[in-house]
């Protein structure tokens, strides 16, 4: 998918407490803090974007509204000389609804539905109960594709596992996922950042967190 030549700077917020322990998250509203190694994955994640803009005009910020990603870009965006306060909050970029799945520890609820994530993919094979499925967010990730690149400018994303890997797999063209029927990237480990431009990906930096879960 075209990007209309600007470069698209994509991450996972930095860990949680929630993440520390498996436990959902979603779009739970309370804003979890970052552990200690959650501010770590922020600020190498910085240091690894800077040398990008060296010389280069400073990039537009968008976050998912959640407070784990705001939270995240605030180091990030120091970083490369970013105005934090000019952030672009969309409820696009939020991640899965994960409805009544919220606060429950992925433990907690294999003990009382069974199996419910595809370990290869690192996908539900359930829909959470009054949650989201991957098509909508699909449905609402193309609509914020379509006005994040009709501006000018490169920008830096922050958001969330699952919605992170719709948007990458709609970014580079990716085939649907044969469990949702959805273009799904790889999953990265947690700390990581990728560079998309017109349905090119590069690696900024490769974390070394979790892999990528709600």
């Amino acid at each position: 998918m075209s990007t209309n030549g600007k470069r698209l700077f994509i991450a996972r917020h930095g860990e949680t407490v929630f993440n520390a322990v498996a436990r959902m998250q979603g779009q739970h509203a309370v804003h979890t803090p970052l552990t200690r190694a959650g501010f770590l994955q922020a600020d190498a994640m910085g240091r690894a974007l800077a040398p990008w803009f060296d010389g280069k005009p400073t990039p537009i910020l968008w976050s998912s509204t959640a407070g784990r990603a705001l939270q995240t870009l605030a180091i990030v965006a120091e970083h490369v000389g970013a105005d934090w306060h000019q952030t672009k909050a969309d409820d696009r970029l939020q991640e899965i609804d994960v409805g009544d799945w919220s606060e429950r520890t992925y433990a907690d609820i294999h003990a009382e539905i069974g199996p419910f994530v595809d370990h290869d993919a690192g996908l539900f094979t359930v829909r959470p109960p009054n949650g989201e499925w991957y098509d909508d967010i699909a449905h609402r990730l193309n609509d914020w594709i379509a006005d994040a690149t009709s501006e000018p400018g490169d920008a830096i994303v922050l958001m969330h596992g699952m919605s992170a890997r719709v948007l990458r797999g709609l970014l580079l063209g990716a085939d649907p996922h044969p469990l949702c029927n959805v273009p799904i990237a790889d999953s990265l480990p947690q700390g990581s950042m990728v560079m998309i431009q017109d349905g090119i990906e590069q690696i900024v930096t490769l974390g070394e967190g979790q892999l990528e879960r709600a």
